[in-house]
């Protein structure tokens, strides 16, 4: 897989998704992920995207400002 940016080489890794609901911030860590080896962009496939958004919905009703959980273990 290429780059959509700089058209360099992705590689499989693990990142962390940040993401800004209200007033409330949601850290996930070791995310899935394509990562560019020369400019560091990263894209998540169809299924890691759609986890993602069922996770962040999960957590937007928790009553708290900020929310760290770990990827494989949610």
């Amino acid at each position: 897989m290429t780059c959509f940016y700089c058209k360099g080489n992705m590689s499989e890794g693990f990142t962390t998704h940040f993401a800004q609901v209200g007033n409330s911030f949601i850290i996930i860590k070791n995310v899935p992920c394509y990562k560019c080896d020369q400019c560091g962009e990263v894209v998540y496939t169809a299924s890691v995207t759609k986890r993602l958004e069922q996770l962040i919905a999960e957590l937007e009703n928790a009553l708290t400002e900020i929310a760290v959980i770990n990827y494989s273990a949610a």
